[in-house]
């Protein structure tokens, strides 16, 4: 049996709870290769990181999972350390040009294509023996639904804020880059974060501690929770996969190979979790498919260009087998109509956008969306009787404005700049964008959700970059992030627009209300 996590040392609990990657060393060594830098790298570097760079105590380090690290800043962490973490600093012991060898040689992809399979993930996995026993109910005050976990990026850090004192009940250590968005049990109570390099942590909110955690691939994009608590998803750019855990301990269920019908394979860009649908929905980045996995064993089968993989299956697919849907293009990233049955995708190539159609496999309308859509920070909502998709752009400075009973733009709202997150919530008339993108990146500008004009322009510090807003679950305040090393969280009245409060946070990236996520709210993402 595994350890349980409450007997490792609090530091190792908080930020690096498993042990070292069992396959590391099973790999050819790149210190066999010729060359100063592999050698520094297996002398100073390998004993954290892992032989083949896959990561161990420390993260791993390879071009894949350092995509939010500039090189720069990897250099300087390799100098100076990082500050609450193991990572020493190696200016006394290392030249500069040994120094700059080590940040270049993490950016060069391995002479060996690594390997992270069932049996990888499964050496890896640790869990909390006394999880089982543990309260059934909150150990604080505060309003368990009303709770916020806030990201910090500039240490890898989680806080967990009372909602209603905007207090932090508890800040943790984190996995290196957590990516994408955390999802949450049905109830609340567990939320499951997902890093750059492929860790996957259960965490206990009504209790404080993290209960589980599990590798499932070396570089992933992010997860989904099926909405009756069974079963976690994990997307992998590497490998190429789709992993399935159990909820309750992560114990891997089910390794997909992606590839499509030809057998080309594909990096997985996102999955969501279609919780009418039961089923996990899968966007392909090399190949022109959406795969659907339902969870549940009533998801009907259509004719048409969408294929089972399990032939005969009695015009029902079986549950946890994938159902392709055939493509005219890729899609990087997509979005549900309120129903569930539309998937409205993009490929950030940009200029078109598809409607397909979930049921019958088929894409029904075609979209006008020049730049790079964010589709995934896209909200909904009614207006003049009907729901209107309002999606933010990477690229261009503008708003678009989407019918979804025709599916043609109603209108392109202008902005300061370029936005990456849109959010607003069922009791607000408005919906909040950053413009962090853009030159004027202290800005957030609030759109009249009656009108389809910019309201007010705010900014909660100005010269500082403001990313990031998220509601209380009645939607009377608004916190948004100063994101900057030296950052904060600022606390909002939503109707005033007064500050009410400001906590001082490392770089804080994404907020994420228990309440708002777990109901689904429209104003937030899924």
């Amino acid at each position: 049996m595994r350890p349980s996590l409450s007997l490792l040392p609090a530091l190792l609990l908080a930020s690096l709870s498993a042990a070292p990657a069992a396959p590391a060393a099973a790999q050819p060594s790149d210190a066999a290769s010729a060359g100063p830098a592999p050698a520094l790298y297996a002398q100073h570097c390998a004993s954290c990181h892992g032989a083949t760079r896959l990561g161990g105590m420390g993260p791993a380090l390879l071009p894949e999972n350092l995509g939010r690290l500039k090189p720069a800043e990897a250099l300087a962490t390799i100098r100076d350390g990082r500050a609450a973490t193991q990572m020493p600093a190696f200016a006394a012991k290392l030249d500069t040009a040994q120094l700059q060898a080590l940040a270049d040689f993490v950016y060069t992809p391995p002479a060996v294509a690594p390997v992270w399979g069932i049996d990888e993930i499964r050496a890896s996995r640790t869990f909390d023996a006394e999880a089982a026993r543990l309260p059934a109910r909150p150990v604080y005050d505060a309003d368990p639904r009303n709770l916020f976990v806030v990201v910090e990026l500039g240490d890898h850090h989680v806080t967990v804020l009372d909602g209603d004192r905007f207090r932090p009940l508890t800040r943790f250590a984190s996995r290196f880059a957590l990516h994408g968005g955390p999802k949450f049990s049905p109830e609340g109570r567990f939320v499951y974060f997902c890093s750059r390099d492929g860790w996957v942590t259960k965490y206990d909110l009504w209790n404080l501690r993290t209960v589980a955690e599990v590798r499932a691939g070396i570089n992933a994009r992010n997860l989904a929770v099926s909405d009756d608590g069974r079963f976690v998803m994990v997307a992998n750019y590497l490998p190429q996969t789709l992993v399935l855990l159990s909820a309750d301990e992560l114990a891997p269920l089910k390794l997909y190979p992606v590839a499509d019908a030809a057998g080309h394979g594909s990096r997985v860009s996102a999955v969501y979790t279609a919780a009418p649908r039961g089923s996990f929905v899968a966007a392909l980045k090399d190949v022109q498919e959406v795969w659907e996995i339902p969870y549940r064993d009533d998801l009907p089968v259509h004719a048409g260009p969408m294929q089972d993989d399990r032939a005969g299956a009695a015009g029902r697919s079986a549950a946890l087998e994938p159902r392709r849907i055939a493509l005219d293009d890729v899609l990087d990233d997509f979005f549900f109509d309120p129903a569930y049955r539309h998937l409205i995708g993009a490929s950030r190539d940009g200029g078109k956008g598809q409607v397909i159609d979930l049921d019958a496999g088929t894409r029904v309308a075609t979209l006008d969306l020049p730049g790079m859509p964010h589709l995934g920070s896209g909200i909904t909502w009614e207006w003049q009787g009907r729901p209107v998709l309002a999606t933010p752009n990477l690229k261009e400075s503008a708003i678009t404005v989407i019918d979804m009973t025709n599916w043609q733009v109603i209108k392109r709202i202008p902005t300061l700049g370029p936005s990456f997150f849109m959010r607003s919530h069922a009791q607000l008339d408005t919906a909040w964008i950053d413009v962090s993108l853009g030159r004027e990146r202290d800005a957030m500008q609030l759109i009249d959700k009656n009108t389809l004009e910019i309201r007010t322009t705010i900014r909660p510090q100005p010269g500082r970059t403001a990313a990031h807003v998220e509601f209380t679950q009645d939607g009377r305040q608004a916190l948004i992030s100063i994101r900057e090393r030296d950052g904060a969280l600022v606390v909002l009245d939503t109707q005033s627009l007064t500050e009410i409060t400001r906590l001082p946070m490392a770089m804080p990236s994404g907020k994420y209300n228990v309440h708002n996520k777990i109901t689904r709210d429209a104003g937030t993402s899924h």
